[in-house]
């Protein structure tokens, strides 16, 4: 009987550890979808604070093939003077907060993941190179825990209210839709 419980568990593990891939695997895409659909929305800022259509805005949008250079633009246009102080506030806040969410999402964008079968931890290893005066470093082995997990699931959230302060942006202030 108790080799037929170790053959159970053992059996099980594998399950298990892919089950929690998938389900790991799930939320990085909801994470990547929320970011997405998040990002796509400056394009109203665009339009808006630049007094351009949204066709012309989605071209300059497309244009920048970077967030880092897509959120420096609003925040560039955001400054200018004639943009209300209040609309301003409001657009550097939401700026501020989506460059904050954007470290979270790049470690998940720029990694490969691991799981071990039998303890199912999941890990990441980050594909980026970090350089110093004489020495390189690459390949950052991270634990993908409970505690990691709950911080993509916190950046889901926030991601989503974000979305909503750009929404309500577009709307107080007319910008096209």
């Amino acid at each position: 009987m108790h080799a037929t419980r170790t053959l159970a568990r053992t059996v099980d593990r594998p399950r298990a550890t892919i089950a929690r891939f998938r389900d790991v695997l799930l939320l990085l895409g909801q994470l990547n979808y929320t970011w997405t659909n998040t990002e796509s929305l400056l394009i109203h800022m665009i339009a808006g604070l630049a007094g351009v259509d949204k066709e012309t805005a989605i071209v300059i949008f497309l244009t920048l093939n970077t967030t880092r250079a897509r959120i420096d633009l609003v925040e560039r246009l955001t400054k200018m003077q004639k943009t209300p102080p209040a609309c301003r506030a409001e657009v550097l806040e939401a700026t501020r907060r989506l460059s904050e969410e954007a470290k979270l999402r790049n470690k998940y964008n720029h990694c490969i993941y691991s799981f071990d079968p039998d303890s199912g931890l999941g890990l990441t290893q980050s594909m980026r190179i970090f350089e110093s005066k004489d020495e390189i470093k690459y390949g950052k082995i991270e634990k993908l825990d409970e505690q990691e997990i709950g911080r993509i699931r916190e950046s889901i959230t926030s991601l989503t209210g974000i979305n909503r302060m750009f929404w309500d942006i577009t709307e107080r202030y007319g910008f096209p839709k």
